[in-house]
C-alpha cells in the first residue's frame, strides 16, 4: 500500500458483513452458480420423476398434476429462467476465454445477456403464464 493511503473503515455489525461490495463480475459469477445449482436440482427431480414411472405411477400422475398447476407453472418459468441465464452467461464466458481482449468489455457483454434474457424470457414467461391466466377464466 502506497504511504499516506488509507482504508476504509471495515463495516461493522451483521449488515457490513453481508453489504454487496463487488460489480458486475461478482454478480454475473454468483447468478451463474445460483442458475446451476437450479439447474442440477431440477435435473435430479426430473431423474427423481421418470424413475417414479415404473416405482410408483401413483405419485408420478400427482407430480404431474402439481406441474399443470399454477404454481407448477410459476416453477416452470423459473426453471425456464434459470436455464437461459446459465446458457447466455456460458457463452459470455465462453467468448472471454476464446477471445481474451474481450474481457475488457465484460461489463457490457453482461448487459447484453440481460437484454438478451429479458427478450427471449419474457415472451417465454407470458406464453408459459397465459395457460394459467386462461384457465382462470
Amino acid at each position: 500500500m502506497a504511504r499516506g493511503s488509507t482504508l476504509p473503515a471495515p463495516r461493522r455489525g451483521l449488515r457490513g458483513a453481508i453489504a454487496y461490495r463487488g460489480g458486475e463480475g461478482m454478480l454475473a459469477w454468483a447468478f451463474h452458480r445460483i442458475s446451476g445449482i437450479a439447474v442440477s436440482v431440477f435435473l435430479t427431480l426430473h431423474v427423481v420423476s421418470i424413475f417414479m414411472v415404473g416405482a410408483n405411477p401413483e405419485f408420478y400422475d400427482a407430480l404431474h398434476l402439481f406441474y399443470a398447476s399454477a404454481p407448477g407453472k410459476v416453477a416452470e418459468v423459473l426453471l425456464g429462467a434459470a436455464l437461459l441465464y446459465h446458457a447466455l452467461n456460458g457463452t459470455r464466458i465462453v467468448v472471454m476465454d476464446l477471445w481474451p481482449a474481450l474481457t475488457a468489455y465484460h461489463r457490457q457483454l453482461w448487459r447484453i445477456v440481460w437484454v438478451t434474457f429479458f427478450a427471449l424470457g419474457l415472451p417465454g414467461a407470458f406464453i408459459i403464464l397465459s395457460r394459467i391466466w386462461e384457465s382462470a377464466k
